[in-house]
């Protein structure tokens, strides 16, 4: 078939090589407008574009996706289908009708659980057990339509964001294929979504990220956890900020949250929660590079006894 895709960072690329692999011609890649990024502030274009740019596929940024000039581009391309993985708009009715056949999308959760814009976050901070993808029919009303395919991913104990985020964009590759096969033979099976169990996965930003030492230990291992690598879960101390990795919880307590209770040199750091202890394992202190928590407390004095804010 004839793939118009539309997605931005990394997470659709497994599915743009699923989909050349298997046969369809990727006929054209919507992705953002390059953006200014880095410390030097230069214009940098998305994975998604990186990939059609080396793979000859032509490559369409609309600031807005329903602009006229650019549905009339996306026509002349003359899809069969759109699927979208993570392109970070909302499509407008006109761009979801485009496709003779639909527009799919690669969602990163078993819908109707976590719709939204950071599903792959929310699942572990929630303390799910196990996250997917779901491979849904697009309409108008966010991550509502009916659902052609899921694919379960259990979460283990210890796994970041980081590392859920790899395994969905992996099976949403595959994912997409089975669904794509289905949908050209005619067979494919659309479940309507209950949305009496639908739950939500509001963006996270930086601020958003701020721990509160408050909660307990467990919540704030997850809390940790789901925000790996990004945005990842900052603290501060003397007015610089830290982010903050690696967690386990420990028995303890019993001092003001947010106390740092422990440095040493081969452990790392260990602070005071609303219950038990928090070990953090790794650090990454502004403008420097992640590190174990063992190597910056050697290099700070006076440590212990201080209170993170």
């Amino acid at each position: 078939m004839r793939v118009l895709f539309w997605g931005t960072p990394e997470f659709g690329l497994p599915s743009l090589e699923s989909m050349r692999a298997a046969g369809h011609e990727i006929v054209g890649a919507v992705t953002n407008p390059d953006r200014p990024a880095g410390r030097g502030r230069a214009l940098r274009a998305s994975p998604v574009k990186g990939w059609a740019l080396d793979a000859g596929v032509p490559v369409l940024q609309p600031e807005r996706p329903g602009e006229a000039t650019f549905l009339d581009a996306a026509r002349r391309l003359r899809p069969d289908v759109s699927v979208v993985a993570a392109y970070g708009r909302i499509l407008p009715r006109a761009a979801l009708d485009l496709p003779a056949l639909g527009s799919f999308n690669v969602h990163a959760s078993l819908l109707p659980a976590l719709r939204g814009a950071a599903p792959i976050n929310w699942a572990i901070i929630r303390g799910h057990r196990e996250s997917g993808i779901s491979i849904q029919r697009m309409v108008a009303e966010l991550d509502a339509g009916p659902v052609l395919g899921q694919t379960r991913i259990p979460i283990h104990a210890t796994m970041t964001a980081g590392e859920l985020y790899e395994a969905a964009a992996a099976a949403g590759g595959a994912g997409i294929v089975d669904v794509l096969a289905d949908v050209e033979a005619g067979r494919a099976v659309e479940t309507p979504q209950d949305e009496t169990r639908a739950t939500w996965a509001p963006k996270l930003d930086r601020a958003a990220a701020r721990i509160d030492w408050s909660r307990s230990a467990g919540e704030l291992e997850r809390w940790l956890r789901g925000c790996d690598p990004w945005p990842a879960a900052w603290t501060t101390l003397d007015g610089r900020s830290l982010q903050c990795f690696e967690p386990s919880v420990e028995a303890g307590g019993g001092a003001e949250p947010g106390t740092i209770i422990g440095t040493d040199a081969v452990g790392g750091l260990r602070v005071a929660t609303g219950d038990r202890v928090l070990r953090i394992g790794a650090v990454k202190p502004e403008s420097r590079r992640r590190m174990t928590s063992a190597a910056w407390v050697r290099g700070v004095a006076g440590l212990k006894g201080a209170r993170f804010d």
